[in-house]
């Protein structure tokens, strides 16, 4: 039996045909050090990157492609974003649903820089008042952190709300779009977002190991990393021009290559509509658990605009228990446990068990989603 793969949040498979070419024929074909010589092959490899760069910045309404720094993934975007601004003895907002990648360098340079975190809570649904946010905000507040949407509740954040409330008030805006970016309309300057953390691996379509930061033209970032990038190599110094600035060392040139047909899949599909199929995926998901004695829905209700992620919970299951049976018993991929989100599991109250996460994607049909709710009604009768 072939598997069910529902598991889209975490990364996205399969892969369009496209992806996997590309990246054949980059390591086939061209797979010299891009930048860092002037003949045929690294002059083409080069040219791989820059064309990632044009068709991000296209899906995101980037006005220069250079804005773009590559990463490894998100993780690596959030904390060159983070470690990079922020300065000693700033006061920095987020979400209390964030990822760990956001929490965990925010606790750190509360250890190390003296700066002053506060979370803000959401509702259990996940959605956030930006009342709140707007009583925090302090003289000294220099940044605010959102997701754009909860890796556990699929609840989206009010992002241009927030970007209207940070050019009130001074203050820049990194914007964690690990669960959107390709998925649903991310615009930087509709959105009023300074910084775009975002993974080529997921709604993207790309393989593991690529990802980005946008960086708006006027802040600039302290590098996390320092080494060779193939220009100014006769300077002691990381170079001042972008993005060569934050690209230190060889890049995931056939990562990129496949990133770029990702990318080109999205502008033919349209990410309006990958949205509506991933949203009317979810409302049949949910609509169904909503009948199995036992079960509880997280995150925003039905009818509510959400991401594709459906996250809920059986009376008396462990969430552990439940994708293992899901897994051995039914071959269906879900993700279980605490999503590296343990503030908001904290607030939705299953910090004790986790949750059972099921998340589609743009390749996801109904019937595979027919055959999630048959097992979890089949599990859930033997935990009453």
């Amino acid at each position: 039996m072939s598997v069910i793969y529902l598991d889209h949040a975490a990364s996205s498979w399969p892969k369009p045909p496209e992806v996997l070419k590309a990246m054949h024929d980059c390591m086939d074909q061209y797979a010299a050090n891009p930048g860092r010589g002037s003949h045929e092959l690294a002059v083409k490899a080069s040219r791989v990157l820059f064309e990632g760069r044009k068709q991000l910045a296209k899906l995101f309404n980037i006005k220069n492609p250079n804005d773009i720094a590559y990463a490894h993934n998100t993780t690596f975007a959030l904390n060159l974003a983070i470690k990079g601004f922020i300065k000693e003895g700033d006061h920095i907002l987020c979400t209390a649903v964030e990822h760990n990648s956001v929490r965990r360098p925010l606790e750190y340079l509360k250890r190390t820089k003296n700066v002053q975190v506060t979370y803000v809570k959401t509702d259990e649904q996940g959605r956030l008042s930006l009342d709140d946010v707007r009583r925090e905000i302090t003289s000294k507040t220099s940044l605010i952190v959102s997701t754009h949407s909860s890796n556990l509740l699929g609840s989206i954040m009010p992002i241009e709300e927030l970007g209207q409330l940070c050019r009130e008030h001074h203050i820049k805006l990194l914007v964690d779009a690990a669960q959107t970016a390709g998925t649903m309309e991310v615009d930087v300057q509709k959105l009023g977002i300074h910084m775009l953390a975002f993974p080529g691996h997921k709604g993207l379509l790309g393989p593991q190991g690529t990802g980005g930061l946008y960086i708006d033209p006027e802040i600039d970032l302290e590098p996390l990393l320092h080494g060779g990038t193939g220009s100014q190599s006769e300077a002691a110094e990381q170079p001042d021009v972008r993005p060569d600035r934050y690209e230190a060392g060889t890049q995931n040139t056939v990562g990129v290559a496949g990133l770029v047909e990702g990318v080109k899949y999205i502008h033919q599909q349209t990410v309006e509509q990958i949205h509506a199929k991933e949203w009317k995926l979810t409302q049949r998901i949910m609509n169904g658990l909503m009948e199995i004695d036992g079960v509880t829905i997280l995150g925003p209700k039905i009818g509510q605009n959400k991401t594709g992620i459906v996250a809920f919970t059986i009376h008396g299951a462990d969430s552990s228990e439940v994708a293992f049976i899901l897994d051995q018993s039914f071959h269906i991929a879900v993700r279980a446990g605490f999503h590296c989100t343990p503030l908001a599991h904290e607030m939705v109250g299953t910090l004790e068990r986790g949750a059972v996460r099921a998340s589609v994607g743009c390749f996801t049909t109904e019937q595979e989603t027919d055959q999630l709710l048959y097992a979890v009604r089949e599990i859930a009768k033997h935990f009453k």
